[in-house]
């Protein structure tokens, strides 16, 4: 039998719209699972958050795939110790794959102490790269919105003899630092 690191943990299978919680207690020989789905919506989380304190929960571990579980890591980072856990480094559990077998999986794995989490930023550099895409995907954004204005304005009869430099400026699409 394997050690047991972590006595109260969580595995977490994260979607878009719901995230599936296997809470895993291993204490004084015997073993409790618990299993449940919540919603991802920013007024359901907090449910989650609440039922995993209840539970006396340490440790909380998710698989890091797309964006989904960012605002999750954001609620629970303060009051569990967070494993980001690259998907490729959970062997999937054989047989038909289901939310509830990947968060028990996920649950066993952690109590085991057999995941590794991944670097996590802190909250102000994520916020400082969130700002930054944003500021980078401006430009193209502008880009879009002027190529479009000639053919909204003609829809409408308006744009007349409008060409492209009239609606950008002269320097339009010639690659702007």
């Amino acid at each position: 039998m394997m050690e047991i690191v972590y006595r109260r943990c969580c595995g977490l299978d994260v979607h878009k719209d719901t995230v599936t919680a296997c809470v895993s207690i291993r204490e004084s020989g015997k073993g409790q699972k618990e299993i449940r789905t919540f919603r991802t919506m920013t007024s359901d989380l907090p449910v989650l958050h609440d039922w995993l304190t209840a539970y006396g929960i340490t440790h909380v571990a998710m698989e890091s795939m797309g964006i989904y579980w960012k605002p999750i890591c954001n609620l629970l980072e303060g009051s569990f110790q967070v494993l980001l856990v690259n998907a490729a480094h959970i062997s999937s559990v054989p047989g038909q794959k289901t939310d509830v077998k990947d968060c028990e999986w996920i649950a066993d794995l952690l109590s085991h102490g057999l995941l590794k989490g991944g670097f996590i930023p802190p909250e102000p550099i994520r916020d400082l790269r969130d700002l930054t895409r944003y500021r980078k995907s401006l430009p193209a954004a502008n880009a879009f919105r002027i190529r479009q204005h000639p053919a909204f304005l003609g829809g409408y009869g308006l744009a007349g003899g409008l060409r492209k430099g009239d609606v950008g400026g002269p320097s339009f699409g010639k690659g702007r630092p």
